[in-house]
């Protein structure tokens, strides 16, 4: 098979870790070589000067079309990006940045598929350029592209259209397949699709808990809690930053970039908890690893998820979650062994909290609960649905 993958989320020199479990999935299913993928992350960039004058997109307005990435080739077509007005364009502008890749492409060896990696802005442009190349084309549903953007009027009829028209839907959670399937998609359309990870770096720690935290310089006395994810109102590391107040004898770490990096480290300030809650910014995969085989427990209060890839993480370290009740939480925490689920506010996270350092359970068991996670697993599973798409084309 040849497909061609539409991602506006991937790692480039500007943003490594930017959408860093979609590069492993395409890497995985390219693994069973029983597929060639070609590659295509559009790269939105708001009219110049001001891509080269607002931080968020200075760097990103030097990478090339045609790039490479840890030996993968990528193309980056550059489409007109409006911050913050008129989101509902985006699509569009996507396909008609991507269909002269696509058409030269095509016509030199054909593909097989069109496959959008993300609902949106992804899925609608994936339906304008499957549909110029007289393709099939599949979708798949993260979290927040369905249940942020459908929100958003221009792009839900965007959404809605591209998942009834779409060959095959991808859900990385039944949470999420159950949303989809409340646009008006039938359920043997989709497929759950659940996220790998990379068992190189996230597992029980071989070293004593002690010498971990010796290591970050983090005091045996304290309990230490990791947050990852963006700095943004979506992810609630305001919660739980007011918790602290209630956790005078743990430290937080924070790990991610974002809008409210600033916000964030103002109400640590107010809170007087600004010495022990810590702002590390964006981490290395092989950094973050280190920060959840030290943690006592990962605390992610989202209001939206579909699967996250953090929560996987966390647990393939042995590292209990205090986390809500959104997207997947109920399908990765069947038993209070790997964690809680609590409602969006200090008190429950930091009561949460106090259950698991009081009675920590046993890191073994904890990653146990994630053992059938795997990239391998989720890149076998990716090509056995495109196959089972061409096949029912066929």
């Amino acid at each position: 098979m040849r497909i061609l993958s539409l991602s506006t989320l991937y790692p480039s020199a500007a943003a490594p870790n930017f959408g860093r479990f979609v590069e492993l999935s395409l890497n995985a299913a390219e693994a069973t070589r029983e597929v060639e993928i070609v590659r295509i992350s559009p790269n939105g960039l708001p009219p110049w000067p001001l891509s080269k004058l607002l931080p968020a997109y200075r760097l990103r307005a030097d990478l090339p079309r045609e790039d490479s990435w840890n030996g993968k080739s990528i193309l980056r077509p550059h489409f007109t990006l409006l911050p913050g007005m008129v989101p509902a364009r985006n699509a569009a502008a996507i396909a008609k940045a991507v269909l002269p890749f696509a058409r030269r492409l095509h016509a030199q060896q054909p593909f097989d598929l069109v496959d959008a990696q993300f609902f949106w802005p992804d899925g609608p442009a994936a339906m304008h350029v499957a549909k110029a190349l007289n393709l099939p084309f599949s979708i798949k549903a993260r979290g927040a592209d369905i249940h942020y953007w459908t929100t958003i009027s221009g792009c839900r009829e965007q959404i809605v259209e591209a998942a009834q028209m779409a060959n095959g839907l991808l859900a990385v959670s039944e949470a999420i397949k159950a949303d989809i399937e409340a646009l008006g998609v039938t359920p043997n359309r989709i497929r759950v699709h659940r996220t790998g990870i990379d068992r190189a770096l996230f597992d029980v720690p071989s070293e004593a808990h002690e010498m971990l935290r010796e290591r970050l310089q983090v005091p045996i006395y304290e309990a230490l809690l990791v947050c990852v994810g963006t700095l943004i109102l979506r992810k609630g590391q305001a919660f739980a930053i007011e918790a602290m107040v209630k956790l005078p004898d743990a430290r937080l770490a924070l790990i991610g970039e974002g809008e409210d990096r600033q916000m964030l480290e103002k109400l640590a300030h107010e809170l007087g908890v600004a010495d022990r809650v810590h702002f590390l910014g964006s981490l290395p995969h092989h950094e973050i690893a280190r920060y959840l085989k030290a943690a006592d427990v990962a605390v992610l209060p989202s209001s939206s998820e579909g699967l996250a890839n953090a929560w996987i993480e966390a647990l393939a370290c042995g590292t209990p979650l205090v986390i809500t009740d959104t997207g997947g939480a109920r399908e990765v925490l069947h038993s209070d062994t790997a964690g809680r689920i609590v409602e969006r506010n200090a008190e429950a996270i930091a009561a949460a909290v106090h259950e698991l350092l009081s009675a920590p359970p046993h890191r073994e068991a904890v990653a146990a609960t994630v053992a059938d996670y795997s990239w391998e697993a989720n890149g076998a599973a990716l090509v056995a649905h495109w196959r089972h798409l061409l096949g029912s084309k066929a």
